[in-house]
């Protein structure tokens, strides 16, 4: 028997998914395994492709608006606002300022929402079901918060091109300050001292899935998955929009590269995104939350592109107007897509124990993919 031949018996495929929690959605991962060793992982996908940017093609450009909080339903609010912005730059539509500090201030209320669920389902992946119950905790503050202003708990449809439908009242503000007391007394006992301190979850996650610089780029990682390994680029600071360059905040760059470093660089966001929502929440101005607009927008022919910073990375929309009321064509450049690219190749030669943990710290979600 040739070696060749005796290495193709000695192995067996393993399907991880389409249906398993670890997976975090309707995702497939073929693996080649030898033993508990992952020889080749290959992320299958498709199996619940919606055709979103086919769909935006057959309507007017606001029609297309509540289709955005179905890809990545746990930052939906970021969707909005990426597909409002790259319109209002095509249709030349100036948005009252009140209404940028209350995008900004629901923005990062969704965020915040977004990395609890994902802080509570890694763990939750790792064998630790207690953190989840604090996490759905205070996640829930966040959600009766944004149900108050935009009527609505996951799939939110809040933005307008032009503004937001609806304006915040002292109720809000109040409980928002509320919250961020609350969540900063927690962070420390509830979820360092517990959690990112304990033993058992550094020897799970330090070390292990390690992504370099030129991974990141070769295969176009942002967000998270990029500042955990190095590279200082945040939508928000390095090309600005909305009124986020007018707000103090850092961007949190660990360059170990490994799962740990993800870990961290969320839970710092954390507290970033507290202190970005308490600036705006002290400049919010008075005045309006929605300019005059058209009822049927029709921006002049040509081709617009806007990012905005999601939970997950770097979110693009490429827009292409014919000048009528129906969108020519729209684009979506998926955070998660990027960062689920890279898993195969980094996968690669490690425990499946180990790729499971891994997986976890891209933080993926699959219907953004599967659009």
């Amino acid at each position: 028997m040739n070696l060749a031949r005796q290495q193709y018996e000695e192995t067996f495929v393993l399907n991880l998914g389409p249906q398993h929690p670890a997976t975090h959605g309707v995702l497939r991962i073929k693996m080649t395994m030898d033993g508990e060793y992952v020889i080749k992982a290959e992320p299958v996908l498709g199996y619940i492709h919606r055709m979103h940017e086919k769909i935006a093609e057959y309507g007017a450009f606001a029609q297309f608006m509540p289709y955005t909080a179905r890809m990545d339903y746990l930052h939906a609010l970021a969707f909005n606002h990426g597909y409002c912005l790259v319109v209002e730059r095509a249709a030349g539509i100036e948005v009252p300022e009140r209404a940028e500090y209350i995008r900004v201030i629901t923005v990062e209320l969704n965020r915040v929402a977004s990395h609890l669920l994902w802080w509570a389902a890694f763990l939750l992946d790792l064998g630790g079901f207690t953190p989840l119950l604090y996490a759905f905790d205070d996640r829930e503050q966040i959600l009766d918060l944004l149900e108050r202003v935009t009527g609505s708990r996951l799939t939110y449809c809040y933005f307008r091109f032009g503004g937001v439908y609806n304006d915040v009242d002292d109720e809000f503000i109040t409980g928002t300050r509320a919250f961020i007391n609350r969540l900063r007394k927690r962070l420390p006992t509830m979820y360092h001292s517990l959690v990112t301190g304990n033993i058992i979850l550094i020897k799970r996650i330090k070390d292990i899935g390690f992504i370099s610089q030129e991974q990141c780029r070769r295969y176009g990682a942002s967000g998270p998955v990029a500042r955990g390994s190095g590279i200082n680029f945040d939508v928000r600071r390095h090309e600005p929009y909305s009124v986020y360059p007018e707000l103090d905040f850092d961007i949190p760059v660990y360059p170990e590269g490994d799962s740990m470093a993800r870990y961290m660089v969320r839970m710092d966001e954390i507290e970033q995104s507290l202190r970005i929502i308490e600036q705006a929440l002290d400049k919010l101005p008075d005045g309006p939350v929605m300019a005059k607009t058209p009822r049927n927008l029709k921006p002049e022919a040509g081709a617009c592109y806007a990012a905005v910073e999601t939970a997950r990375g770097s979110l693009g929309h490429r827009l292409i107007c014919d000048g009528s009321a129906k969108l020519y064509r729209l684009k979506l450049r998926s955070p998660t897509f990027c960062n689920l690219s890279l898993f195969g190749e980094v996968a690669e030669g490690m425990m499946i124990a180990d790729a499971l943990a891994f997986l976890g710290s891209l933080d993926l979600v699959i219907p953004e993919i599967d659009r």
